[in-house]
This record gives structure tokens, sequence and C-alpha cells, in this order.
């Protein structure tokens, strides 16, 4: 959506909080964008600032809904909690809302992983229960990656099947 269409259906307001400063989209995906201020695209204002939540999670917009219900799940209030919980998402919100959240698999440069990649190691690894050190600058090829932990994956070193932290690998 154009960004003149956005402050149109905006109001010329951020659709969190309010301010009229500083707009610009952010993104909702799937569903499009929504209009906010600097301090709400930073996402590092103060918890209190995150109160204004409370009345944008009535919004009518589904992009807005879902950019509400996405930020309150990041904040550890209650007030939080009991907002998200007390939200009725559109049927198109509410179907993205319950597929499970996507877990991203990153190196240790912040690189993203995906399922078969090949990694090396930037590190000696003691590998526990196998009495060897995996060594640094070794290639581990093909991996999986654990779907519940984004900070694991596991690959074959030589000739054992171990868990690798992805702190301790590169993407080759």
């Amino acid at each position: 959506m154009a960004l003149k269409d956005l402050m149109t259906r905006a109001g010329n307001v951020c659709e969190f909080c309010g301010a009229t400063e500083g707009l610009a989209a952010a993104d909702a995906s799937p569903l499009g964008e929504v209009l906010l201020c600097a301090t709400c695209r930073s996402g590092d204002a103060a918890v209190d600032h995150w109160r204004c939540l409370e009345g944008a999670a009535w919004s009518a917009e589904p992009e807005v809904q879902l950019a509400v219900w996405r930020k309150l799940g990041t904040i550890d209030a209650a007030w939080a909690a009991e907002t998200r919980e007390s939200m009725s998402l559109s049927p198109e919100v509410q179907s993205i809302a319950d597929q499970p959240a996507a877990v991203e698999h990153r190196d240790s440069n912040g690189t993203l992983l995906a399922q078969g990649d090949t990694v090396v190691l930037i590190k000696d690894l003691t590998v526990k229960g196998a009495n060897f050190t995996a060594k640094r600058g070794t290639s581990v090829r093909k991996i999986s990656l654990v779907a519940d932990n984004p900070a694991q994956i596991e690959g074959r070193v030589e000739d054992q099947r171990i868990v690798i932290l992805t702190e301790f690998v590169k993407k080759s």
C-alpha cells in the first residue's frame, strides 16, 4: 500500500499511539503494512508507552490487529497478556495468529540457516558422550534444523550425528 493511502486510512496518525511525527510504513506480513511513528517502529520504547496498544487492539483494520497482537506478545507485563487474550480478531487475522511462529535458525554472523545447508565450525567443540573433539574449520554438510529450538542444529561429524549450537557455526 502506498504511503499516501496508509496516511489516509490512519488519519495521518500512528496506528498504535496516535503520534503525528515521524510516520512511516511498517511491515505487518502477510497482510500488508501499518503506519507507525518512529518510536513504535523502533520497538525500544518504555513499557508504559506500549499501553497505547490497549486502544489500538480495537482497530477494525486487519493489518493493525495483527501488528498489535504480535507486539503485545513481546511485552512481559500482565496488562499486555490480558489485552492480547481479550482481543477480538477478524477471522483473517485469527487464522494467521493461530499458526505457530516460524523458528529461524541463524549462524554466529546472523545468517539464516536452512535444512541441508553446509556450515563450518568456528570453535573446537568437545563432543560429550563420543570422546572426540570436533575441530574448528570442520565442514558439516546437510545439516538438520531442530524444529523447536532455534539455537540448535544437527549434523554429522566423524560419522557421529551430533547436536551443534548455532553460535559455533558459520554458513559456508
